[in-house]
């Protein structure tokens, strides 16, 4: 259930946000040990000049092929973190071409209360999940 948000420069057509997030889906799926139907992602597209992600100074470059991915779920140890960032760059890397330079990824944990799949509960909280 980790919800998944990209952001990436516009200009990418349907085939290749498919991959990019089918891509994703796999390293969610292999590294959170999460159900292949458990996959929440939003896309947003960004004209180049609003999406400013420079290094942090560790001194690499980006291009416009860079992707941002934020990701809110509950905790994860940091060693399904880790695991996490390898596979998405292994997966973007391979399936979409993207280098691993391009790919920057932010997590945010909360709790089974803060979430709510529908129907106006709270299925962690109510034993459904």
């Amino acid at each position: 259930m980790p919800l998944i948000r990209f952001d990436v420069i516009e200009g990418r057509n349907e085939e290749s946000l498919r991959k990019l997030l089918d891509a994703a889906h796999r390293a969610v799926v292999k590294a959170f040990d999460v159900p292949e139907r458990d996959r929440y992602q939003i896309v947003t597209q960004h004209p180049a000049n609003e999406l400013v992600i420079q290094d942090t100074g560790l001194g690499f470059e980006r291009s416009r092929d860079l992707v941002v991915i934020n990701v809110t779920s509950t905790e994860r140890s940091s060693q399904q973190k880790k695991d996490f960032y390898r596979l998405v760059v292994q997966e973007l890397g391979e399936s979409c071409g993207i280098e691993p330079n391009d790919i920057m990824i932010s997590i945010a944990t909360n709790g089974a209360a803060d979430w709510s799949f529908g129907f106006g509960e709270a299925q962690f909280l109510t034993g459904k999940l």
